[in-house]
Parts: C-alpha cells; sequence; structure tokens
C-alpha cells in the first residue's frame, strides 16, 4: 500500500517506511494534482498547469516524472503510468489521506473519539509545501481544494457539537470550533449558544447571542431566535400570575437519527400529566411558531393538560437542513425516534397535514404503543396518486417557482402557499407567515418536502389502525379537500368525524375554530371509553 499524506507537508510510504521526496515544489504539486485528480491526465495539460511557458514545460514535466517514478513505483507496483500523450496515478493500492477523510465522514463514524481522530488528522493546510504563485490555474485549483478541507473541518466540528451524550463542557468546544469556522451559520450560532447557556455560563451566552445578532443582521443573514427555553411575560399568560401558575416553557434538546442528522425536539407541560406526541408536519419551527399567532395558543391550550412534545421534521426548523432524506420512511422513523428520546411508552398521537399519514403508519407499525390517534388536515394519498393531467402540470409548476423564489425578499412566491394555507389571515398574520416560511427552511429543501408529500401513500394502511380515532377536518379547506378528511375517517375502523367551520388548513389561534378543535382534542383524549 502506498500512502500519500497531502495535509500538512506532502509524505510518501510505502507501508511504514517513508521514502524521500524531491525538493522540487513543482514536483510536489504535480503528486499532490494527479493524488486527488483520478484519471489520464494530458502532458499538454500539467504543462500549462504547472509550468511556464518560456521555460521548456516537456522537458520539466518529464524530469518531474522522472523523480516520481522511483518513487511511487519503488516496490515493483506500476501506479505512475505515462506514455507519450497522457499520465496517469493509478490508486488501487493508493491511500491519500484527504480523500480517505472525506470516505470515513461518508461512512459515519459512531464513536465520539473515532470523529476526534478525523479531526485531528484534518489540522494542517493541504499542499502547504506545493504553493506556486506565478501559475494562477493551480494556485485557483489549490483554493479550490483547500476549501473543501475547511468544510470537511466545518462537517466535523458540527458532528462533534451534536454527538449525543456528550459533556457540556466538550459540547461547548466543539460547538466554538463550528461557529469560528463557519461564523455565519445560524445552525453554529444557536449550538454555541445554546451550549453555552446549558454550561451555566449565561452571561457568556448573552454577550455571543449580542454579537451574533449584530453580525448576522450587517451582513443580511437570517437571524435565528437565540434561546432554547421560550416563554412570553406573565403578564401575557392571561392571568397566570394571579392564579400562582408557572408560565409554560419549552425545553428544546436533539438527537440524531440514524443517517446522524440531528431532529430538534420540545417538551411542554407537567411531566406529571398524561403525554400527548404531535408528530411534524411543514412548516415548523420550534422556536418561532410558539410565539405564532397560528398555532401557539392551540399548543399552550394542550399543554394546560397534556405534556406536550413536538418535533421539527428533518430539513426544516430547528432540525438539521443538511441531510440526505428528506422522505415519507425518514418521517416515520424520525417520529419512533423522538418517542423513544421522550421516553413514551404508550400515548396518544396528534397528525397534521402530511403528519396524519405519518401517524397512520406509526400506529399501525406499532399498535402496542398508540392509545389514540388524532387527524386534523390529513390525507391518506399524495398528489401523484389521485391528481388528473392537468392538476400535476399546475403542481410540478408551483415546484418550480417554489425553488425560484423560496428565499427572495419578494413574497409573491410564498404567498402560493399563505393564501391556501389560511385565506381568512388578516395583513399582519399574512406578514409573520411569510417571514415564518422563509426562515423554516431552504428553497432546495422546500421542493424536497413537496416531492415528498406528493408520493405520499398509506391507504393500505388505514384498515391496519387498531387504536380509537377521531379525523378533524376544516369544511371550507382549500388545501386538503373537506372530502378528503371525510373519506380518511370512513376507512380507518370505528373512526370519529367531526368537521369545523372554517376555510383555513392551518388554524388560527384568535379565531373560535382554534378553541373548537382543542375542545374536540381533549374531549376525545381524556375521555374512558
Amino acid at each position: 500500500m502506498l500512502t500519500i499524506d497531502l495535509i500538512g507537508q506532502t509524505r510518501v510510504r510505502i507501508d511504514d517506511r517513508e521514502l524521500t521526496l524531491p525538493s522540487s515544489k513543482k514536483t510536489r504539486a504535480l503528486l499532490g494534482y494527479l493524488a486527488l485528480s483520478p484519471g489520464a491526465r494530458s502532458r499538454e495539460s500539467l504543462c500549462e498547469f504547472l509550468w511556464e511557458i518560456p521555460d521548456d514545460p516537456r522537458a520539466s514535466l518529464r524530469w518531474s516524472l522522472s523523480k516520481l517514478r522511483p518513487i511511487v513505483n519503488g516496490d515493483g507496483c506500476e501506479r505512475l503510468e505515462a506514455d507519450r500523450s497522457h499520465v496517469e496515478l493509478k490508486q488501487d493500492d493508493v491511500e491519500v489521506d484527504f480523500l480517505a477523510l472525506g470516505n470515513a465522514l461518508q461512512a459515519r463514524a459512531r464513536d465520539f473519539e473515532e470523529v476526534v481522530t478525523l479531526w485531528n488528522k484534518t489540522q494542517g493546510n493541504l499542499l502547504e509545501d506545493s504553493e506556486l504563485p506565478g501559475q494562477p490555474e493551480y494556485m485557483i485549483w489549490l483554493g479550490q481544494q483547500r476549501n473543501e478541507l475547511i468544510r470537511l473541518r466545518i462537517a466535523l466540528a458540527r458532528r462533534l457539537a451534536r454527538f449525543p451524550d456528550v459533556p457540556a463542557l466538550e459540547r461547548v468546544r466543539w460547538s466554538e470550533k463550528w461557529l469560528e469556522l463557519a461564523p455565519f451559520d445560524p445552525a453554529a450560532g444557536q449550538m454555541a449558544f445554546f451550549s453555552l447557556r446549558d454550561l451555566g455560563r449565561h452571561d457568556d451566552a448573552s454577550a455571543l447571542a449580542s454579537r451574533l445578532v449584530r453580525k448576522y443582521r450587517d451582513a443580511g443573514v437570517p437571524i435565528p431566535v437565540l434561546e432554547a427555553s421560550v416563554g412570553p411575560p406573565q403578564s401575557t399568560q392571561g392571568g397566570n400570575k394571579e392564579s400562582g401558575r408557572e408560565p409554560l416553557r419549552q425545553q428544546i434538546q436533539f438527537t440524531l437519527a440514524d443517517d446522524r442528522t440531528a431532529i430538534a425536539w420540545a417538551r411542554i407541560g407537567d411531566r406529571s400529566k398524561p403525554p400527548l406526541l404531535k408528530a411534524a408536519n411543514w412548516l415548523s419551527h420550534l422556536e418561532l411558531d410558539w410565539e405564532a399567532p397560528i398555532w401557539s395558543p392551540i399548543f399552550r391550550d394542550l399543554a394546560e393538560d397534556f405534556e406536550l412534545v413536538r418535533y421539527d421534521e428533518r430539513g426544516c426548523g430547528l432540525s438539521e437542513w443538511s441531510t440526505n432524506s428528506i422522505d415519507f420512511e425518514s418521517f416515520v422513523t424520525d417520529l419512533e425516534l423522538v418517542a423513544d428520546a421522550a421516553g413514551f411508552d404508550r400515548f396518544p398521537l396528534l397528525g397534521i397535514s402530511q403528519g396524519a399519514a405519518v401517524c397512520i403508519e406509526y400506529a399501525a407499525r406499532h399498535p402496542e404503543r398508540v392509545s389514540k390517534l388524532v387527524l386534523f388536515g390529513g390525507y391518506d394519498a399524495g398528489w401523484r396518486h389521485t391528481a388528473d393531467p392537468q392538476e400535476q402540470r399546475e403542481r410540478e409548476a408551483v415546484m418550480v417557482l417554489t425553488e425560484a423564489g423560496w428565499g427572495k425578499d419578494n413574497p409573491a412566491y410564498r404567498q402560493i402557499f399563505t393564501c391556501t394555507f389560511m385565506p381568512d389571515a388578516n395583513s399582519e398574520e399574512l406578514a409573520w407567515f411569510d417571514d415564518f416560511q422563509r426562515r423554516t427552511t431552504s428553497p432546495k429543501n422546500a421542493v424536497r418536502f413537496l416531492e415528498a408529500f406528493s408520493s405520499i401513500d398509506v391507504r393500505h394502511r388505514l384498515r391496519d389502525v387498531q387504536c380509537p380515532t377521531l379525523v378533524v377536518h376544516s369544511r371550507g379547506d382549500q388545501r386538503i379537500p373537506y372530502a378528503t378528511g371525510l373519506n380518511l375517517a370512513s376507512q380507518i375502523p370505528n373512526a370519529e368525524f367531526a368537521g369545523i367551520d372554517s376555510r383555513n388548513h392551518l388554524l388560527l389561534g384568535r379565531h373560535p375554530e382554534a378553541k373548537e378543535f382543542v375542545r374536540l382534542v381533549k374531549d376525545f383524549l381524556l375521555r374512558e371509553d
């Protein structure tokens, strides 16, 4: 095995024996380029890349190859192949440290110390002894490779900061390294803030929050909410101060899925109360929608009688946005993950919009764990299974518009969703929801969510639901038709159905329909069957 180390000083080893490299920077640069650029390279392109035209680049290339050949082929293996027109470093038995680290990161190391070892191996500059200021194309390529090394460090620091069960001091250390490497990443700022606060360094956390808000504002970066235990002043709690009750607050935690995606979840209410787990539905953001005009009053009302647990779906809110999987199966396994993290054995489930299908699948897989099921504004099949050709074309067009306009300042694209999610909202609520959408997920993920929702199909699972079920639907829902809710209830054994006089897919907390929804949920869940 030939080992080529390019991080720091360039080194070459065959097994454990280190070989002496020529002092020529261009020869070392040639080795580094061939090692990081698999495949045959033309002699002409190598000459232009590494040597000045006034020199004799072909002769220089021949000289460098003559110095490298006995090194990389020193054990009798023909790794460096060069004919009259092309040069190639065969990599069947070659390990390049930079490439090996990237592969190890993709392999998702499970042990914390293993990831720390990977981090330590990234320290140093790539090809630091092989800079060629007079060769602009090579220096541009080298800069790109060094940026990839920085991205690798960021990914490792992020992984270490989010590793489960890490001591608080270690979490501070790695979150600060993450923020140092990615100073304009709101997720890094949030993690650094949370870790300081959780360690009890509240003054440091507050000072960091002030710096981050100024930095993000000046750079035009969306400003994250830097407080994980959120509750409004007591004067807004409807007399809680006079009644002697503490304001409701949510505790936000993180747990890791099998693919190492960080899932944010929140616990609200007294643990002595019966549990209620709300499945994630898009759009959500644990902090922003806790103070929202839409769901916040409903969450608070439910938390008066239940220990309410909810979470942000992967790809949005406080959960990790950078994830390889945004699909129905990952939605279900994330629900399984949060149920286990919350320590719930048997519990009722609340599913809203596409979260209803996730709850149906979970209840069918785990009948022993789901005591009751409440579905609001739900559906059992996405539009790819039910829409006619004309509607499919319209839906595809919306996805194109979403990717083009989701993150822009102009709200026109996002209002495509606003007008169907809650047509009865006032101007203040519409403005809030527009900003909320932009801060909830990225344009790319918004399209990935829409694609995942379009393919949902749990029609074959409805008969497998064994627990008592309540289906609630707005009669004028302009996003998911009322008939869809009726059909859902008719297919689930012994399900109850209740209609609400509203046109909104997302209930507005100030409307009486929201109070009616909470009353229906509480009556159903607290009723002894």
